[in-house]
């Protein structure tokens, strides 16, 4: 079996250096004081291809012979895998070929073609566009890249542990996102045999937490399919190899669900000016959360990529503003006569609440004859100018309710 080691990491970031930027990893204020731990974020969204997948990529693409480079190579991914391997193989003049799930957005579609890939859309999963690429891999003699269960894969994620000493004095834990197991087993390996003491956490999607049932089960056992907000780590088996590595150096796995992960992602967004994927943010949704008792350890958690697709990240927008109180949407009952909207309008603009969207209809909503209805959405500035708004609107005798 393949080993991953300490040496077999340093040596990973030793050959992969030039390359790969050393990713910032800075302190947050806000942050620090929402969860009461000194918190800092290692922003791994900020690599060239948007995910610190091309780590492991690249160094197993600088341990192929050449003959293997001559024959080309060929990765299954849902994203950054894929474009880890299209970037840095274009780089070094090798042919790549990805196989990637249906369902993949559309963005790491492009991202993976626009880097020279030929791109094979395959599967409505990872595992079944992963048998695919094994299937060409052995009909077309391509080396074969896998995301997350091989030795050097696995060590060149694990150089973001040795950053992480060199970056955070006195860290005391990481919080890591776990989809196969190759991120958390490089950086948890590499910061374990570096001082013992840290904590690793590894977080799961509460619909696919296929390396905690591993870990229960003492193997990897395959579970049901089901869609996630992460679909960067939205994988059904743990990896043979990663598993062994996560019993051995991860102290606790705990899971986030997609509510908690779309919280993430906007308060990321919104506070610290950085664009996470879903995968990205479940790390900080567990701490968030407190899925974890970290005990004021000081902290670093791994946002791991920020390639996410511009239709689900304006869902996550909205969805985010309805649940802060921020957008609002009301059903007004009206008496249909001229100046009945006029004087609800008044309402709204006096209260300082924008108008973003209105249906007038006076057909639907089982009213009176006498009778119409609008629904208004606005904008407010939270819990206590809703308040203000509804109060206003009793105060004028209108009838209304709030839509969820």
């Amino acid at each position: 079996m393949q080993n991953v080691t300490l040496a077999s990491i340093q040596a990973a970031r030793a050959r992969i250096g030039g390359a790969i930027r050393v990713s910032p990893c800075h302190f947050s204020h806000f942050l620090s004081q929402l969860t009461e731990l000194p918190l800092h974020l290692k922003l791994e969204n900020l690599q060239r291809t948007g995910s610190f997948k091309e780590r492991g990529a690249l160094n197993k693409l600088l341990t192929l012979s050449e003959g293997e480079r001559k024959r080309g190579v060929i990765a299954a991914s849902a994203g950054n895998h894929a474009q880890g391997v299209a970037f840095h193989a274009g780089a070094l003049g090798i042919r790549a070929q990805i196989v990637m799930p249906l369902a993949t957005p559309l963005v790491k579609v492009a991202a993976t073609r626009s880097f020279g890939a030929e791109v094979i859309l395959y599967g409505d999963s990872y595992d079944e566009a992963c048998e695919e690429a094994l299937r060409r891999r052995i009909e077309e003699g391509r080396a074969f890249i896998h995301p997350f269960d091989d030795a050097e894969v696995i060590a060149g994620q694990g150089a973001i542990g040795l950053e992480l000493l060199d970056q955070v004095a006195d860290i005391e834990a990481v919080v890591v996102p776990i989809g196969g197991g190759g991120l958390i087993s490089g950086v948890a390996c590499a910061l374990k045999e570096s001082n013992p003491k840290i904590r690793v956490v590894g977080v799961e999607p509460d619909k696919l937490p296929s390396m905690l049932r591993a870990r229960e089960a003492g193997a990897p056992v395959t579970i049901a399919a089901e869609a996630t907000v992460a679909d960067g780590i939205a994988v059904r088996r743990a990896g043979d190899l990663t598993l062994p590595l996560v019993c051995r150096y991860v102290d606790e796995i705990v899971t986030v669900d997609d509510e908690e992960i779309a919280s993430a992602i906007l308060m990321l967004l919104e506070h610290e000016k950085t664009l996470a994927e879903g995968a990205g943010a479940a790390a900080l949704a567990a701490v968030v959360q407190a899925k974890t008792n970290l005990r004021h350890r000081r902290t670093v958690v791994l946002v791991g990529g920020g390639n996410i697709d511009v239709t689900l990240l304006a869902k996550i927008i909205e969805r985010g503003l309805v649940k802060d109180g921020r957008l609002l949407r009301i059903r007004v009952y009206l008496q249909d006569r001229p100046g009945a909207l006029l004087g609800l309008t008044k309402i709204l603009a006096r209260e300082r609440a924008n108008i973003v969207e209105t249906i007038h209809n006076r057909a639907y909503y089982g009213v009176s004859l006498g009778e119409t209805v609008i629904d208004v959405t606005i904008e407010t500035r939270g819990a206590t100018h809703i308040t203000a708004i509804s109060h206003a609107l009793r105060e004028a005798g209108f009838r209304f309710e709030r839509i969820q």
